[in-house]
This record gives structure tokens, sequence and C-alpha cells, in this order.
């Protein structure tokens, strides 16, 4: 259920892990200048979303069911180029940030960091800039 400012940004979790998506909702809504506009379990579910609805960025976990991530993230960039993908995963190896940002995905950002890092992501990918977590920086 869409409400709120039509100047939130519009978010959409994917994530086939409901304390996950629970926890990264409350994150996301601490800051008024976002909401949250849909929560799903896998990446085939996502498409359907975004045919009769509208999401500005899309928060996507790797590893689920029917249709991983990347796959996703390549599909939604083909068809929603205009749509940021943020890469919120538990994979800590540089090959699956290498993979996401080969599909398509802005950002990559491991889930034990989503409290310190996750606004700072998704304010960077609004501005048009790609984010890394610092962990693979390193």
């Amino acid at each position: 259920m869409e409400s709120g400012n039509s100047r939130q940004y519009k978010i959409l979790l994917v994530d086939d892990y409901p304390p996950v998506r629970r926890i990264v909702k409350a994150l996301i809504e601490a800051n008024p200048e976002f909401l949250v506009v849909g929560e799903l379990n896998d990446g085939a579910a996502l498409m359907q979303f975004l045919e009769t609805s509208a999401a500005q960025m899309v928060i996507l976990d790797i590893s689920m069911p029917f249709m991983n991530g990347l796959e996703a993230a390549r599909r939604v960039k083909e068809g929603h180029p205009e749509v940021k993908v943020l890469m919120l995963s538990i994979h800590k190896y540089k090959e699956y940030v290498e993979r996401a940002i080969s599909a398509g995905a802005e950002g990559y950002l491991l889930k034990e960091q989503a409290g310190d890092e996750l606004l700072p992501a998704i304010t960077s990918l609004r501005a048009g800039e790609n984010y890394i977590s610092p962990h693979f920086l390193s």
C-alpha cells in the first residue's frame, strides 16, 4: 500500500527472508524522505510488480528462489533503466560485487553493514553515484 508524500523516494524491497525485510524497511523509513512501496520474496515477483507499480530504487538480495538477484538486476535494467538497483547481500567476495555491477547494479552492500551504510548507500544512488561497501575497498 502506497501512502505518504508523493515527493518521497520510492523503494522496493526484494528478499526472501521476511525478518530481513522488516529490519531494512525500518531503517529506510526512519528517514521521512524515503518510502517502502512494496516487499517481495523473489525476482519473478519483482518483474510483475514493476509492470504495474512505480519504484525509483530496488534493494535486492542475491540468493532468492525462482529468480536470483543478479538475473533480476539484469532484467530491471533492461526494462526499467531509470530504476536504481542496490544489492544487499551476505556474500563478502569481490566476485559477487563484480557480478552485481556487471548485471547493472549501482550499489553493493553487505547485510551486516546495513545499520551503518544503508541510508548513505541509498542517498548515493539517488544522487546518481555508485556505492560499494567500504569492506570491499580495503
